[in-house]
Formats: structure tokens, sequence, C-alpha cells
């Protein structure tokens, strides 16, 4: 039987956006865990802010909300806001009724500075990491450092001469005519006029230049977890240093008597830095030549067992 296309809304509801969220839902879990660590920066939120005046939007849906678009791969702040208005997970995950205003994308601009004073997403991020060691699930004998780099919110129109002192308004604004192809550009000449901390970096040979940033994570094996996170500028040779200063400080943080290898040690130069890379590449090749050669050899042992049993049978 064919249903009927009904176009008159219901006029009383009564309902939460919980009750429209699967209960098998992993957002569930991740909200628990949130929830907690938020509830133990408590202290640190009431000394952020003043005792008098307007209340403010809760600096625990502002983190939320950033972890929202880090989970469902929200690509700005004004679209989140815009998303928040329709979206009943996003609405019960923030603790907020079906009423509730939309706050605007500026209340995260204007609380940016105030977050990043107190040091307000690492608080959070190390009440996770001491969720997960409450629930042993950190090991204090396998880490891995490994680096990135992070593409940086400028544009390459940005990237001009240091001396560069042309006061000609562009042709356009918003997306002023920039033509740069033939010119020699580096860090040591140019400079970003919106993001002077970034800098041009590639992956590798062959790889195109962008303005980013050097990201280095420190990973626990056992459990895939991350344990350590770090931004430095993207030079080339932050990695070493980062390794043994991140790995050294997460590790005696998991366990007081961590026995942590650290396999890169902190450099004092460049020159000893592209040593360090060089020892590492050459380990690594000699651990995959080892393993071909058993390889090699296991087959070779195969093919050997294989047709001496077929001698065998042939013979008997």
């Amino acid at each position: 039987m064919r249903g009927e296309n009904t176009k008159q809304s219901s006029m009383l509801m009564l309902m939460s956006p919980e009750s429209r969220v699967p209960a098998a839902h992993p957002i569930r879990r991740i909200k628990a865990l949130s929830d907690d660590a938020l509830a133990r920066l408590s202290p640190v939120f009431d000394a952020m802010y003043s005792s008098t005046g307007r209340p403010s939007i809760p600096p625990e849906r502002l983190l939320k909300a950033t972890l929202l678009m880090a989970l469902y791969s929200v690509r700005s702040e004004r679209q989140f806001c815009e998303q928040l208005d329709y979206n009943l997970l996003f609405r019960w995950f923030l603790d907020m009724d079906m009423t509730e205003a939309s706050f605007d994308a500026t209340a995260f601009t204007h609380n940016r500075a105030r977050l990043i004073a107190h040091d307000v997403a690492g608080e959070f991020f190390r009440a996770v990491v001491d969720q997960a060691k409450a629930a042993n699930l950190m090991s204090s004998d396998h880490f891995t450092v490994d680096g990135t780099l992070i593409e940086a919110a400028a544009s390459l129109k940005s990237f001009k001469r240091k001396d560069d002192d042309d006061t000609t308004p562009p042709d356009d604004q918003g997306n002023p005519t920039v033509d740069f192809h033939g010119e020699k550009r580096s860090n040591e000449t140019h400079e970003s006029t919106t993001d002077p901390d970034a800098k041009l970096a590639r992956k590798g040979k062959g790889k195109e230049a962008k303005l980013s940033y050097s990201a280095h994570a420190l990973m626990e094996n056992r459990n895939g977890l991350l344990v350590g996170f770090e931004l430095d500028t993207a030079d080339g040779y932050a990695e070493p240093p980062s390794s043994s200063s991140t790995t050294a400080c997460r590790a005696s943080a998991a366990s007081p008597s961590a026995r942590t290898r650290v396999t890169t040690r902190a450099t004092s130069s460049p020159r000893a830095a592209i040593a360090t890379s060089r020892r590492m590449s050459r380990r690594r090749r000699g651990i995959r030549r080892s393993m071909r050669e058993r390889r090699s050899q296991a087959a070779t042992r195969l093919v050997s067992a294989s047709g001496s049993a077929s001698r065998r049978s042939s013979g008997g």
C-alpha cells in the first residue's frame, strides 16, 4: 500500500536531541570521555574569565565544537555554526536544547586568544592522555616520533621580498594578481606578509613548495595512541631535536621508570642533523637488505626441500 505524503507538520512535539542519537553510536563514548576531561579543567576555566560581566559562551562548548569539526571534517567555523542550527547530534554533543540559538562564528575568534594564552587545548589533550593511562592503554616501552608538514593558512601570493617597500594598491584586495614566475624565492630573502612564521618548504624532491609548519607526533605503538604533538618552524632541522625532547617528556609522563629508547637524538647544528638523517637512512637500507636476504634464503631452503621430497617419492 502506498504511503500518503502528509505535508502537515506536527504542531506540538516533546523530544530531546539525545533520543535521535543511536544508542550504539561511538560518539556517545567520546562525549563521556570529553565531558570527564573538561570537568577536570574547571579551575582553569575559572581563572580565564572575570567573575562579573555578561556571561560568555562556555569554553567547554568551544572545545567540544572544535572536536566535532575534526571528527566530522567540517571545513570552517562558519560552516559548523550553520550546521549547528539543524544537526541534532551536534546539539546533543554540546548539551544544547532544541530551542537554543546557535552561537556566531566570531565567538571562536574572540575566545581563541584567551584559550591559547592559558594553553587550554594542551590541557585538554593531556587530560585525555591521562585517561588512557588510567585505562592501562599506555606503554612506556614502544614510541615512535614522526614528522610531517602542515600547510599554513597563507597564500603564496603573500610571500614577498623582505625589502619590498612597494605601496601600490593591488588590483584586487581579495585576490590580487601576482606574477612570481622566474623569480628565485627563499626563506632568507622572502617572507609572508600575512603569516611571517610560515616558511617555504617541500616534503621531498619533485614536490611542490608550500608555506608550512613542521609537525611532530609522538605515537604509542602498542595501542596506536597519540601521546604528544608539537608544531615548529619548518626549517628542515626541527625533527631530530623535537623527537628527543618530545619522547623524553611524554615517556616520563607515561611511567616513572620509563625505558623508552630514543632512536634520534637532539642535534646542535644543521650539519649534525643531516648526519643523523643519513645514519638513519643507512640503517633502514641495511634492515631492508637483511630482510631480502632472509626471504631469499628461506625460498632457497623451500625449493631444496621440495626437490628432495620429489626425488624420494620417485625413488620409492
